[in-house]
C-alpha cells in the first residue's frame, strides 16, 4: 500500500480473478470527513499519474477510510482562508475542476464506492466517475446554496446529465438530502447494497470492467463522454473512428477467437 498525506493507494483484485488489476484509492482524512483541500487534490493527481502509467491496472475504485463519509466536499477551513484572496480562491476552484475533469476523461474506468455523507464536492467527485455504487446508509446532497455558494466543481453541469434537469434543479436549489434508494431510482447511482457488502460489490463491478479489452474500454468511454458535447451525427464520427481503431488491436482477435473457442479472453491491451 502506498501512502500519501491525504489518501492511500493499493492494488487489489476480486477473489475470483487470476491477478490483481484494480487500483483502489482511499480518501484518508477521516478527522475532516475527507474534506477536499489543495493537498488532497495534489495527492489525487499524483496517484492518477501513477495509475495511468501502470498497464497492469485496468479499473479504479475511489472509496473512503471514514466510517461516516465518502466526502463532505470542499474544505471550508481552506475556503475561509481564501475568502479574502480572490486569486487564491479561483486557483483552488479551478484545480478541483481540472481534477474532476481528469477523472471524467481518465483512460481507465473509475467507480465511486460511496457510504455515509456524500456532499458538495464529494458528490461532484462521484459524478466525475463512470459508475457509482452506494451503501443503503448513504446521503447525497449539493448544499452549497445553504451556505451562500453554488456548486463549483461540476455539480451544475454533470448532475443534470445524470439525473435530468428537473431533478438536478431540485437537488441544487433546495440543497436537500437524497437518500440511497431515491438516488438509485433517479439514476444517480448504479447500485445500492448493504454496507457490509459495499467493497466486495465494488470489487466485483471493477473486475467486470477489468476483464474487458482495455483499449476498447478507453475508446468507448471517450465516445460516450463526447456524445454530450456534439450532435448525433458528429458523435457517430467519433464512434466510427473508435471502432476502426479497435480493428488494429490484438485484443479484437483475442476476443473473436474466444467466442469461437467458448473460452474467456485474456486481453493484453495491445
Amino acid at each position: 500500500m502506498t501512502d500519501y498525506e491525504t489518501i492511500t493507494y493499493a492494488v487489489e483484485g476480486h477473489f475470483l480473478a487470476e491477478s490483481e488489476q484494480i487500483g483502489v484509492i482511499t480518501l484518508n482524512r477521516p478527522g475532516k470527513l475527507n474534506a477536499i483541500g489543495p493537498e488532497l487534490i495534489k495527492d489525487m493527481n499524483a496517484v492518477l499519474d501513477k495509475i495511468e502509467k501502470d498497464d497492469n491496472i485496468r479499473a479504479v475504485i475511489i472509496r473512503s477510510a471514514s466510517e461516516k463519509a465518502f466526502s463532505v466536499g470542499a474544505d471550508l477551513t481552506a475556503a475561509a482562508q481564501m475568502a479574502q484572496d480572490r486569486k487564491m480562491a479561483k486557483e483552488f476552484m479551478e484545480s478541483g475542476q481540472l481534477l474532476f475533469r481528469r477523472i471524467e476523461s481518465f483512460p481507465k474506468p473509475l467507480i465511486a464506492e460511496i457510504h455515509g455523507l456524500c456532499m458538495g464536492g464529494g458528490l461532484e467527485m462521484s459524478l466525475a466517475c463512470d459508475l457509482r455504487i452506494a451503501s443503503k446508509e448513504t446521503k447525497f446532497s449539493n448544499p452549497e446554496v445553504k451556505l451562500g455558494l453554488i456548486p463549483g466543481w461540476g455539480g451544475t453541469q454533470r448532475l443534470p446529465r445524470v439525473v435530468g434537469m428537473g431533478r438536478a434543479k431540485e437537488i441544487v436549489l433546495t440543497g436537500r438530502d437524497v437518500l440511497a434508494d431515491e438516488a438509485f431510482e433517479m439514476g444517480l447511482v448504479n447500485k445500492v447494497v448493504p454496507s457490509d457488502e459495499l467493497h466486495g460489490e465494488a470489487l466485483f463491478m471493477a473486475q467486470s470492467l477489468a476483464d474487458n479489452a482495455p483499449i476498447a474500454l478507453k475508446l468507448a468511454k471517450a465516445a460516450i463522454n463526447h456524445s454530450f458535447d456534439v450532435s448525433v451525427e458528429k458523435g457517430n464520427v467519433t464512434e466510427l473512428e473508435g471502432m476502426l481503431a479497435t480493428f488494429d488491436t490484438e485484443d479484437l482477435s483475442t476476443g473473436i477467437a474466444a467466442v469461437f473457442s467458448k473460452s474467456k479472453p485474456k486481453f493484453k491491451g495491445k
